[in-house]
């Protein structure tokens, strides 16, 4: 019997509420780590924000009586949250300081995308659907026209601009949490959600505060000038985006389809724009309106055909 045929089947709420903490918390998490790195170093903030609620986790894992030894699972957790917390959202941190966190988002949208590439398992089923290969060639389309601008822009340039060089460092974002996500779909925990967890951002955080120490992150902090606001928004990544967020996800790439869970890139986008036009006064134009349309396009028609390949098969 598989895996999966052993596992109890969650309970619906519980599924929900895992979907509705993915879907809008981490939509705002864009917002949040722009206004942290207002006093923050990036890896710095990674690092401090995945340690804490690592530590935060394995407390009341310890109050709770579960053990957060991860034995023969530690291998799959550190490659995981290796893949997830440092290459993923370590790319979404360090572009956010020269793109606007609702421009990253959009782009981040095309996640969903990079898990129908990088699924070979499912490649025979995945690229048998015109609707599918279109959705791909749609999405990363979406992402070229929303980068037009900057491109051209640099194409007469003279010096390579910040804002070229992140285009790079976002496409391991791109990358890096599908395939964290899927080498976590591949190799399930037999330890607790909330261990595995804390073990991934554990990973994350020592990769994080390796480099910002490298960097001399901490050599030249100036603490006393930390806003109230970085501080504030950093306890919202740590409790809400990470012991909260992650956790969900986590969780749900264990009971649902990866392409299901990957679902919260049609939302995530969508509340990042409004915290950031509304609240974060970032400004965006037609490129950016369309490149998201065209994005979310992509991952409707990839999740459409999906839907009619379940359909036939029930």
């Amino acid at each position: 019997m598989s895996a999966d045929l052993a596992r109890p089947e969650p309970s619906r709420l519980k599924v929900y509420l895992a979907f509705a903490a993915i879907y809008i918390i981490w939509g705002s998490t864009y917002f949040f780590i722009r206004e942290a790195l207002d006093g923050f170093p990036p890896f710095m903030l990674g690092g401090i924000r995945f340690l804490v609620a690592a530590v935060l986790m394995f407390a009341w894992c310890l109050a709770t009586g579960v053990s957060i030894i991860p034995g023969k699972d530690f291998k799959n957790a550190a490659i995981t949250g290796f893949l997830l917390c440092f290459v993923g959202n370590g790319a979404v941190v360090w572009v956010e300081q020269s793109i606007a966190s609702s421009v990253v988002a959009i782009v981040i949208a095309v996640a969903p995308l990079s898990f129908i590439v990088l699924d070979r398992p499912q490649w025979s089923v995945n690229f048998r659907s015109w609707s599918t290969l279109l959705g791909v060639v749609a999405g990363f389309g979406g992402v070229l026209l929303l980068f037009s601008e900057k491109i051209a822009a640099q194409l007469s340039a003279t010096e390579v601009t910040p804002e070229f060089s992140a285009m790079f460092v976002l496409l391991f974002g791109i990358l890096g949490w599908p395939a964290g996500s899927l080498y976590a779909k591949y190799h399930p925990a037999s330890i607790p959600n909330m261990v595995n967890s804390g073990w991934q951002m554990l990973t994350g955080a020592f990769f994080f505060l390796l480099t910002s120490a490298g960097r001399g992150e901490w050599t030249n902090m100036d603490w006393s000038a930390v806003p109230l606001s970085a501080w504030s928004s950093l306890a919202y990544l740590i409790v809400f985006g990470s012991i909260i967020g992650f956790s969900a996800y986590v969780w749900l790439l264990q009971v649902r389809p990866a392409t299901q869970v990957s679902t919260y890139a049609y939302v995530n986008p969508v509340v990042a724009v409004l915290l950031g036009v509304f609240v974060g006064s970032e400004v965006l134009g037609w490129r950016e309106f369309a490149g998201l349309v065209v994005i979310l396009g992509g991952v409707l028609l990839i999740n459409l055909a999906k839907y009619r390949t379940a359909k036939r098969a029930g």
